[in-house]
């Protein structure tokens, strides 16, 4: 049962839900009447209260899908279909200590909290400062983030792994970096995180994707993956089950990778065939460019 100073979900048969916090002080005024918060809070989640006007409002937990996409944004917004493959591939969970850069409105930040558990950190960096505000402001709102730091930071001098006030010595496990030129920070993610730590990028641009893959080659980070996430949902109709006629599809690009040092012995060992060796050759190409060398590899 909702508790004053919770947040709960109030869902109308006109199809309207709005998220609201209890507040023994104050009802809650909608188009269809008044909704008493005493009859809000004697009621369980999953049944219906009725307004002064008799209309009844299904009463609703809010979950984490709900507080993200509730938060108060000034950002571009990040989508759920997409924090979820993020949050697996970087092995977010209990015990375990995460980058974030940049905090943005926090929406992912909260997902970060949400699952990282009570022994689990986050350490979230944002350079301007409106928007750390609104991050921090958004993590209370939903309940969550004791798990959680805030740096008010600017990472193109670094994560502060050395500074007491920042990481204070403490690699992270993962990270993840939204920001514009990834490819300008992958020196000081190196610097701030364990050996073999994945990192996920989050690109709107095929050009940014081309330019952020480019750099990885040029340092000791493998298992590079490329990816977005199209959902299309289903007309709930039994007996004519159909697509919707409209889909979320595509909202940014995803890019894995994972710090990992090369050798020659193990490109010597892999299996190339035709296609594949056409690949290295031009792979190869690209390195001896960068370094301003010419290239004596042979397909």
């Amino acid at each position: 049962m909702p508790q004053f100073g919770d947040l709960v979900i109030l869902a109308s048969p006109r199809g309207k839900r709005h998220i609201y916090r209890l507040d023994p002080h104050q009802d809650i005024h909608t188009q269809d009447g008044v909704l008493r918060a005493a009859d809000i809070v004697a009621a369980e989640f999953g049944t219906e209260v009725r307004t002064a006007k008799n209309v009844p409002f299904r009463l609703e937990q809010p979950q984490l899908y709900d507080l993200v996409m509730g938060i108060k944004r000034q950002t571009q917004i990040m989508y759920p279909k997409d924090m979820g493959l993020i949050c697996f591939k970087l092995g977010v969970g209990n015990g375990r200590t995460i980058l974030e850069a940049g905090s943005g409105s926090g929406g992912f930040t909260i997902a970060l909290s949400w699952f990282s558990g009570p022994n689990g950190h986050v350490h979230t960096f944002e350079a301007r400062e409106e928007f750390h505000k609104l991050a921090r402001r958004n993590l209370e709102w939903a309940g969550v983030g004791q798990n959680v730091t805030l740096h008010h930071r600017d990472i193109s001098s670094g994560f502060g792994i050395d500074d007491p006030e920042v990481l204070n010595g403490q690699k992270g496990d993962a990270l993840f970096l939204d920001v514009r030129t990834p490819w300008e920070y992958l020196g000081h993610a190196r610097a701030a995180l364990k050996p073999g730590a994945p990192i996920a990028f989050l690109l709107p641009t095929v050009e940014q994707v081309s330019e952020l893959i480019h750099a990885l080659e040029l340092e000791p980070f493998e298992e590079t993956e490329v990816c977005e996430i199209l959902v299309r949902p289903w007309k709930v109709v039994p007996g004519r089950l159909r697509p919707n006629d409209r889909m979320a599809a595509h909202t940014a690009f995803l890019v894995f990778t994972r710090i990992q040092e090369r050798s020659a012995d193990w490109d010597a060992l892999i299996p190339l065939g035709t296609r594949e060796r056409k690949q290295e050759a031009a792979r190869q190409a690209r390195l001896a460019e960068a370094r301003g060398e010419e290239c004596d590899y042979e397909v």
